[in-house]
């Protein structure tokens, strides 16, 4: 190789799981730092993201449908909902289109508590990304979708 000349990187499978996996470690350690700083086991932390998710895509979020989503027995949902609702988390509310329903919501100042931590992290991600152009950004979105994909497949053939 000629001097100056940049050496290429390989992107081996075995480099994007590591990398994969040493984000992961680094997104759980960031999570927990959060978790106990406002009292918050990992599970609750999951719950809340699987609802502000589901808000997001206006989709109502039920008991039943997080202990799903969460792979949780009802006692164990219950007792996650419990939790947020005691730490003023979140509430459940009957729907609006049939009643029997309960509806999972989060209170504005959780939204907000959330906001403020998660938020410098967000923009860390969108400084370090914004020399990507358009192509890299789906190649890198396509990567974690088959990834996501992947990973909830395994889990439901390992799962019991």
């Amino acid at each position: 190789m000629s001097e100056g000349a940049e050496e290429v990187e390989r992107v081996t499978d075995d480099l994007l799981v590591l990398l994969l996996r040493q984000l992961t470690v680094e997104s759980d350690r960031f999570a927990e730092m959060f978790g106990e700083a406002h009292g918050l086991h990992r599970t609750d932390l999951n719950a809340l993201a699987v609802i502000m998710d589901a808000a997001r895509m206006g989709t109502p979020m039920s008991p039943s449908m997080l202990a799903s989503a969460l792979h949780l027995s009802a006692s164990a949902t219950t007792s996650v909902l419990d939790r947020l609702e005691r730490a003023g988390h979140l509430y459940r509310d009957r729907s609006a289109t049939d009643r029997r329903k309960v509806e999972l919501r989060m209170h504005d100042q959780a939204r907000q508590i959330g906001a403020e931590f998660f938020l410098p992290l967000g923009e860390r991600y969108a400084a370090a990304w914004r020399d990507m152009g358009e192509d890299e950004r789906r190649t890198v979105a396509r990567f974690l979708r088959s990834s996501i994909a992947a990973t909830v497949e395994v889990r439901g053939r390992l799962a019991p």
